[in-house]
Order: structure tokens, then C-alpha cells, then sequence
């Protein structure tokens, strides 16, 4: 192997497994020459200019990237903090590139001082300007913070100077979804907490010590009629799908638990007859939450037309339990309401917007949605989305250069290069000829794909919307551009294996790795953060696990 080619290799493992170049490169060379004494590993020095020159050749390509596509970019932003109470600025792009693929790049992740909204302001600004992309942002999503609030005001007013943004900065505030929803679940769960705690620490008795475990397979024994393969969950990692799995689970055994009293008398914390049936409607209330969390952490980019039902599906739950007989279940859906209405009528527009996008949801699904929620306000709700749409469409077709101007000028080219592309003028020229067509008839492109009927679900139930819009690129050019740009806009900030956790986004001291002088070779490692640590599994005859016994190690 040649020099060039070790330095390449240990480059790649050094950043792939974000060591440090200060202590854990010298145990990779102290390992390297005990396999190999004549190895000769490059210097740190070499390794790290190595490094950041990979990272300005990356960060070039990005760069022109961005540079090329003709839809805009969304942005999120979010603030991270070391185990030294050290604050990061995390800046993350989301876009649809030149494949109508979605994309998330981390663009920045920088070390900021006591950070205010006018110094993160500043400090974005800067580095839009660094990337090139200032004119081209669509949305911002972040969190409600009193600082994020301000950023967001600030950024919009100097994005909006500088004519960066559409419809005077209308669409570009975006709230973070899984905050939002975390808010809500965490005003819920306030009122049960009782029987939450009850059932983990019932879980905890069951799993804590070999002698109860044997009990409990007995207890199951006795009691028959139960499926003792099912696991039980622990919501260690304390997010919503792990509590719901938790309860889920739990509700399974309840019969044993009931009963367990009788085969261990140090068992005393059984919830009663009351708290199982409210455990019960906790789970289906968690259901949707839960569905929601794993389409979140099961896509890559969650685009928003996937988001629009989930919501809706909470919010129907949310309606029906404020009809509940339970009071503990009734005030809990009204603590939940309360929190939904504050983001919903503002967040359900960009939800919303990304449905009728969806060539299999338009405007009918929003009807019969709205309509299921409250039928004396459905029709003002489809004309204000269906305003706002055409809003935002009008400003995309002003703003088109291409069409009919790209063949005006190809008219003037010389006859070589004219021959030389004649096929592919043939084809433009036939494209704007159906163009004038559609315009004789007074239709624009958003009202023909309007008018076409809905793609059965039943047909297209795994359709990729994009490439749907990628295959009709040609008779909807502007509408398609408006298309990426809603689809992109993401609804969270968070990493997808952190959606709707309980906790803040702190580095531990695995990833923590010191004092950073601000410069950005950081930005492509910043997506990883290790949880608590793992638990330790149970050896035993059945499956009690932990929720999150596939986490970080």
C-alpha cells in the first residue's frame, strides 16, 4: 500500500469514528506499529490537513450543488450542548437535488458564546452568504424559544431585505414538529403519571432479580391464556414510542400482574382496576403518537405530505377523548388541545399545502378531513389553504425565466449551434406551443393539476411523490419547482433516533472531543448522539428488554 493510500485510509477511519487527533489518533499508530513494526502511520498533522482538505473538496461540491438546482432550500436550525455546557449552532439544508431525490447536508455546526437572536442572526447570515444560498432559503424551522423566536423575526426581516424570500416571508417560519408533539404528550402524561410509574416499576420488580422472574413465569403459568413471548418494554430512553410500547405491553400481562401479589408478597405496586382501563385508552390515545414517531424515524427525510394524516389522526383522538367518561382521560385531552391549537391553525397550512401536492390527496382528502373535525368550518379551511396555494404559485410563474424566453434566444445562436440542437428545439418549441394552448383556455398549471382525478391510494400506496413530479416535470415546470420546495420543508430539527424525546440534545463525552476553534471541519460528523447507556439485559426464559436495547453502546 503507497503512502497516499494509507493516509487516505486512516483519514477515513479517523473521521468515520470522530477521534480525537490529540490523544485517540496515538493509540491508532501505537496499534498500528504492534501489528506492524516497519508501519510507517502518518503524523497527526498530516492526518488532519488531510481531513480538512477533504472537507473543503466536499464542501465545493455541496456548494455548486446548491448553486445549479432551480428549487429553493429549507432550512433547520437547531442549538446543541456539550457536557461542558458548551452551545453549538447546528444549520442543516434540506432540498430536492438534481435526481428529485430529498436531501438533509448539515451545513455548519459551530461553537457560538452565550449566543442571542441578534448574534445567531449575524452568525447565519454569514454563513448563507459563505454557501451562497441567501437568495434561494424557503423556510427556516426551529423550536419556540424566546432566542429562536427572535432569530427567526430577525432572519426573516434581513433575508427579506435582500428580496430572499417569497410572499414577504409568509411560508418561512416553520415549527418544529417533534417539539410540538412532545410538548403535548408531555401536558398529557402529567395526569396519569401514577399509573405510568406504577407499570414501569412493576416491569423493573419483574426483570430486577432471577427469583421473580421465576415467580412471574409462574404467576403466567397459573393464570394461562397469556402469550408469553410478547416482551416486555421498559421506556428507558423516555420518548413517546417507548412509553407507548411500555404500556402496550404491560396491558398484555395484566392478568399476571393482578395476580402476582399471590406468588411474591414483596410485589406492591399493582396499578388498580381504574388505572388498568386508564392505561388501556392511554395506549390507544399513544397509538397515533407512536405511528407518527416511526414514520419520522423510519424516513430519512419525512417530506410533509406524509405528515398531514398523522396529524390529523392525533387530532381526531384528541376530539374524541374530549368526550371521554374518565375524567382523569378528559382533562388530559383538554391539557393536549390546548397545546395543539397554539401551533395547529398556523402549522396545518404547510401540512396542508404538501397534501395537495400529493397527486393521491389533493384538495378531496383535505375536504373529508376537515370535514370528519368539524363540518361548519371545513369550507373556510379549503379556501384558505386553496388562497395561500395560489398565492404561493403566482409567485413562483413571475419569477420563471424559462419556456418561451429560452426559445426566443435560441433564435438568435448562430445556424451551427441551431443545427446542432435542432431535435431538442423541436421538442421545446412544442412544449411552449401546449403551453400557449393552456393558456388560451385561461387554466394555469396549478388548475389543471387540480382538475385531473386523484391516483387511487389502493394503486399508488408506496408511490414516491417526487418522482411522480419528476415524471410530470414537463407539463407542470413551475408547479413541479413549488412542489420540491414544499415537499423539502422538513418538520423537525432533531435527528430522526431523537424524534419526540423527552430529553435535550446533549453531547456526551464520547462525542464531546474538546475545545473547537469554530471552524467547520466538524459539520458531517454532527448527526450522531450517543443516549444513556445501555441497559443491561435480563438473561431469562422470556423476552423482557429494554425499548432502546439497540441504542449506542
Amino acid at each position: 500500500m503507497s503512502h497516499e493510500q494509507v493516509v487516505e485510509v486512516t483519514s477515513q477511519v479517523t473521521s468515520q469514528e470522530n477521534m480525537e487527533f490529540d490523544n485517540e489518533y496515538d493509540e491508532i499508530r501505537k496499534y498500528s506499529e504492534f501489528l506492524n513494526p516497519n508501519a510507517v502511520t502518518p503524523t497527526r498533522n498530516v492526518i488532519e490537513a488531510y481531513v480538512s482538505h477533504l472537507y473543503a473538496k466536499e464542501k465545493l461540491k455541496l456548494k455548486q450543488e446548491l448553486a445549479t438546482i432551480p428549487n429553493r432550500i429549507s432550512l433547520s436550525f437547531d442549538l446543541w450542548t456539550s457536557c461542558t455546557t458548551e452551545t453549538y449552532i447546528c444549520l442543516t439544508a434540506h432540498f430536492v437535488d438534481a435526481n428529485w431525490k430529498l436531501n438533509s447536508k448539515v451545513l455548519n455546526f459551530y461553537l457560538v458564546y452565550a449566543p442571542t437572536g441578534g448574534e445567531m442572526c449575524e452568525r447565519i447570515l454569514e454563513l448563507l452568504n459563505d454557501w451562497g444560498i441567501e437568495k434561494k432559503i424557503f423556510s427556516l424551522t426551529l423550536d419556540d424559544s424566546f432566542e429562536k423566536v427572535n432569530l427567526q423575526e430577525q432572519l426573516k426581516t434581513q433575508l427579506g431585505l435582500q428580496n430572499g424570500l417569497l410572499c414577504d416571508g409568509k411560508f418561512f417560519h416553520v415549527h418544529c414538529f417533534a417539539r410540538v408533539f412532545k410538548l403535548i404528550v408531555e401536558e398529557g402524561l402529567k395526569l396519569v403519571s401514577d399509573a405510568v410509574y406504577k407499570i414501569r416499576e412493576s416491569i423493573w420488580f419483574v426483570r430486577d432479580e432471577k427469583n421473580t422472574r421465576e415467580k412471574f413465569k409462574e404467576c403466567i403459568e397459573k393464570v394461562g391464556g397469556v402469550d408469553s413471548s410478547v416482551r416486555l418494554h421498559l421506556d428507558k430512553s423516555m420518548n413517546v414510542n417507548s412509553i407507548y410500547l411500555m404500556l402496550e405491553s404491560a396491558v398484555k400481562y395484566r392478568r399476571v400482574f393482578e395476580s402476582l401479589h399471590l406468588y411474591d408478597d414483596n410485589y406492591k405496586l399493582c396499578p388498580s382496576v381504574e388505572e388498568w382501563k386508564r392505561v388501556e385508552k392511554m395506549c390507544a390515545f399513544l397509538l397515533p403518537f407512536s405511528e407518527t414517531a416511526n414514520m419520522l424515524n423510519g424516513t430519512t427525510n419525512p417530506a410533509s405530505n406524509l405528515c398531514f394524516l398523522q396529524v390529523w389522526k392525533v387530532q381526531c383522538v384528541l376530539v374524541e377523548s374530549l368526550r371521554d367518561e374518565d375524567e382523569v382521560i378528559k382533562r388530559m385531552a383538554e391539557r393536549m388541545m390546548s397545546e395543539f391549537e397554539k401551533y395547529w391553525d398556523e402549522y396545518s397550512v404547510v401540512l396542508a399545502l404538501g397534501a395537495v401536492l400529493d397527486p393521491r390527496m389533493k384538495f378531496s382528502t383535505l375536504a373529508y378531513c376537515y370535514s370528519k373535525l368539524d363540518p361548519s368550518t371545513c369550507e373556510q379551511k379549503l379556501q384558505q389553504v386553496k388562497r395561500k396555494l395560489y398565492m404561493l404559485f403566482d409567485e413562483y410563474v413571475s419569477k420563471n425565466t424559462s419556456g418561451l424566453k429560452r426559445i426566443i434566444q435560441d433564435q438568435s445562436l448562430p445556424l451551427q449551434k441551431k443545427l446542432k440542437s435542432l431535435s431538442h428545439s423541436l421538442f421545446d418549441e412544442l412544449k411552449v406551443h401546449h403551453q400557449q394552448l393552456v393558456t388560451q383556455t385561461g387554466k394555469s398549471q396549478l388548475d389543471i393539476y387540480l382538475d385531473e382525478s386523484d391516483l387511487d391510494f389502493r394503486c399508488y400506496e408506496d408511490m414516491d411523490v417526487l418522482q411522480w413530479w419528476k415524471s410530470n416535470n414537463n407539463r407542470f415546470p413551475d408547479l413541479s419547482i413549488l412542489a420540491c420546495d414544499l415537499l423539502s420543508v422538513p418538520i423537525t430539527t432533531v435527528a430522526s433516533d431523537f424524534e419526540f424525546c423527552m430529553g435535550s440534545r446533549v453531547f456526551n463525552k464520547y462525542k464531546d472531543h474538546g475545545e473547537d476553534d469554530g471552524d467547520d471541519d466538524f459539520e458531517e460528523r454532527t448527526n450522531e448522539v450517543d443516549g444513556d447507556e445501555k441497559m443491561e439485559k435480563a438473561s431469562n426464559d422470556y423476552d423482557f428488554e429494554d425499548d432502546d436495547n439497540d441504542g449506542d453502546d
